[in-house]
């Protein structure tokens, strides 16, 4: 091979070598996206029963957190619990103090491909908190909820009130969606919430009864209980539709490659997410066309 040669094959060397450089960009661009563009499984939950109470004794001298949670269940692995009764320490002199007594207290959550569901059912309860042993707070006769979410098709949520509800001792009726206050003199008040739910394109929640609870009896500053109590709460989130399947969409998971703030700095200096393989493609070509210019001074000399 002679000197007027080795241009025209280093030449050549250096097309080729730039043109797979740049070419090998997006298409490792479009393997990364395609490898982000799965969807994670679905997800459900139960809880029977939620507190979130503040308990102040003697005075407010002494404050007692009430964080209890009976039957409460979450999935991808399938659950159910069916405990009948809640109980907290510390606030009854030393012994347990039953919070939550039921014949019916379930909680269920599963998923699976096809489907993630969160139910929950609750009945003959009787609800209770310090200060007032024998007197309850509220007592139901049964209550649902239910979510269910399954690719493709929008959420559904839904909770049912189910007979009747006393509340510290008066029999009330409830407006569904709406809000009821019960007061009773001496003893405290409770804000009620009905049959609460809220759905989007992939999930859904249903709570039957939401309490706002302040009760001090005779505001002799014995128990002082103030804060919110949840009963029979349900959530679910669709698993990701699968590829080729309806209400699949291939583009809806695929993240943007890079963080958000590196993509920023990017933009900033004139870059993008494919500078990096453009990056490539010239070193590649300084490397090859280098190699060639020494190639042709030997065939000179």
């Amino acid at each position: 091979m002679n000197g007027k040669n080795f241009p025209l094959s280093a030449r050549r060397l250096v097309t080729v070598a730039t043109a797979t450089a740049l070419a090998a960009g997006p298409a490792a661009l479009a393997g990364a996206a395609s490898a982000r563009a799965t969807g994670g499984p679905g997800h459900a939950s139960a809880v029977v029963l939620r507190t979130g109470l503040d308990v102040s004794l003697l005075n407010k001298t002494v404050n007692v957190p009430l964080a209890v949670s009976l039957n409460q269940v979450e999935a991808p692995r399938s659950a159910e619990k069916t405990a009948l009764t809640a109980t907290l320490d510390g606030v009854d002199g030393g012994k347990p103090f039953s919070v939550l007594d039921a014949k019916v207290a379930t909680a269920k959550a599963s998923v699976t491909s096809a489907t993630a569901e969160g139910s929950t059912n609750l009945a003959h309860a009787s609800l209770h908190v310090p200060g007032l042993p024998l007197l309850s707070l509220i007592d139901i006769e049964k209550v649902t909820s239910k979510a269910t979410c399954v690719p493709g098709k929008t959420p559904v949520a839904s909770s049912n009130l189910l007979g009747s509800v006393t509340v510290l001792g008066k029999k009330v009726t409830l407006t569904t969606g709406g809000t009821t206050d019960v007061k009773v003199p001496g003893v405290g008040e409770v804000r009620l919430d009905l049959s609460k739910t809220q759905t989007t394109s992939r999930t859904a929640a249903a709570t039957a009864l939401e309490l706002k609870v302040s009760v001090n009896p005779l505001k002799l500053n014995v128990a002082d209980v103030e804060g919110t109590l949840t009963l029979a709460k349900a959530t679910c989130e669709a698993p990701a539709a699968a590829a080729g399947k309806p209400g699949a969409d291939p583009s809806g998971d695929v993240e943007a490659q890079g963080a958000p703030g590196q993509e920023a700095g990017l933009a900033e200096t004139g870059g993008s997410s494919v500078t990096p393989y453009v990056a490539g493609g010239a070193i590649a070509l300084l490397v090859v066309g280098g190699g060639a210019v020494a190639l042709a001074r030997r065939g000179r000399g």
